[in-house]
């Protein structure tokens, strides 16, 4: 077992942390449920009252090789104390690891650009692209999400990640994307003919002036709920880029390094975008990003004319190469498909049941559980999740709330998952729906 619930939760040394976040923090950094973590093993999360509980968020979808994993750490230890931060010089741990994600990833992407962060990451492709086409409109979707800086948010779907900030970047567009649970056409996927792809020519022949450099979009939309498009949908519009020439760019900063049950999620349908976006789990903890990308692409740039005063540092490397080593050394990308089919199975069969689970999706180690007050109406119910969320971490286990209406739980525990933590989990889950009526 790992849960052990020692006091009330929150606890009181929590709650005195929590009041001193109050007087010196800004309410604007993210918060979900009122927790101080203290220290945390594998897929199991201490807070600072003693209280021990299972993590369905992986520190937020980047701890994908567990928490303090003994071989990540030790890594890191070694590095900090030999080298921690080199620019604009390379080294041995820039070169393999870069080395190492250029064999991981498709044959066309034979670059890598070393970042620190997924923003940087995203913003970094979106400008290759410009440069290189020489045009400056970029189409992302509804719902999208990929980052905070000016450039990452201009491209945001939605008005909560750029709300009253004035203008966004020129040339930004927006399309719908696949959410077939709400499908703003009012269609079902089963006969829609991906109505929203050619739906894009239409939004263009209102939108852009002529200048499309590229589309970025998210193999799943995590922020908005964790929504998946259909199958097939991705391998078209890589089609319709490529038939328009426009730069394909895809945001895998939450979804790849085995996430999806898959290495990176573009596996699923044969996928070879332009330019890749890589982060969160590729440090597991240490922050780290990437842009993969075609050499041709990154020829349009002089030598030095983008960096990053921290990107690809030795630390950062080191990490990042002992993630890979993790992963291939105790099989996490299989173990993400097995314990995720597991847990969507059964996660399924609790939304069968209950009248509140409109829709269970994901796959691998990444599942949304939407909330809804009815299934018929689907009026989203973001009430009725934070219930499920406070009742959760009561009984120890810990979830993380999403969606365009702040009505579904992330559960993605890190990839290191054994089946008994997991229907441990599971096993709260339940009597917490259960109770909930």
């Amino acid at each position: 077992m790992l849960i052990s619930i020692k006091t009330k939760i929150p606890g009181p040394k929590s709650l005195e942390y929590l009041k001193i976040s109050d007087e010196y923090e800004p309410k604007c950094m993210t918060q979900q449920f009122p927790l101080v973590w203290d220290r945390a093993s594998g897929v199991s999360v201490t807070d600072v009252d003693g209280n021990t509980f299972v993590d369905m968020t992986s520190g937020v979808l980047v701890t994908n090789v567990g928490h303090s994993h003994p071989e990540h750490v030790e890594s890191i230890r070694e590095q900090v104390g030999r080298l921690m931060n080199c620019y604009d010089f390379p080294t041995p741990q820039r070169i393999e690891f870069s080395k190492k994600l250029v064999e991981k990833t498709p044959e066309n992407l034979d670059r890598a650009f070393l970042l620190t962060t997924g923003s940087e990451a995203t913003e970094s492709a979106m400008r290759i692209a410009k440069r290189f086409t020489g045009k400056f409109e970029i189409i992302s979707f509804y719902g999208a999400f990929h980052g905070r800086t000016y450039g990452a948010m201009s491209m945001a779907g939605k008005m909560s990640t750029k709300k009253s900030f004035g203008p966004t970047m020129p040339g930004a567009i927006q399309v719908p994307y696949p959410y077939c649970y709400r499908c703003p056409f009012k269609m079902k996927k089963e006969t829609c003919d991906f109505y929203c792809l050619e739906y894009i020519d239409y939004a263009l022949s209102a939108q852009s002036t002529g200048e499309i450099a590229a589309l970025i979009i998210e193999p799943y939309q995590g922020g908005s709920g964790f929504i998946f498009p259909p199958d097939g949908y991705l391998k078209k519009l890589e089609e319709w880029c490529k038939s328009r020439d426009i730069i394909f760019i895809v945001d895998e900063v939450q979804a790849s390094f085995g996430r999806t049950g898959k290495f990176f999620a573009i596996e699923w349908e044969n996928l070879k975008p332009n330019l890749l976006c890589l982060g969160k789990g590729i440090g597991s903890g240490i922050p780290t990003s990437a842009v993969m990308g075609e050499a041709r692409l990154f020829d349009s740039l002089a030598p030095g004319e983008m960096s990053s005063t921290t990107g690809g540092n030795p630390v950062s490397c080191a990490a990042g190469l002992a993630v890979l080593n993790i992963i291939e050394k105790e099989n996490l990308v299989e173990n993400s498909a097995k314990i995720g089919e597991l847990m969507k199975n059964r996660l399924v069969n609790l939304a069968e049941k209950s009248s509140y689970i409109g829709d269970v999706r994901g796959k691998g180690l990444v599942m949304g559980i939407e909330f809804v007050n009815d299934k018929k109406s689907k009026e989203p119910s973001p009430e009725k999740t934070v219930e499920f969320i406070n009742r959760c971490a009561e009984k120890g286990v810990i979830f993380g709330r999403v969606g365009w209406y702040g009505n579904v739980i992330r559960v993605a525990p890190p990839l290191v998952i054994k089946e008994d933590e997991a229907n441990e989990a599971l096993e709260v889950i339940q009597s917490v729906i259960e109770d909930m009526g």
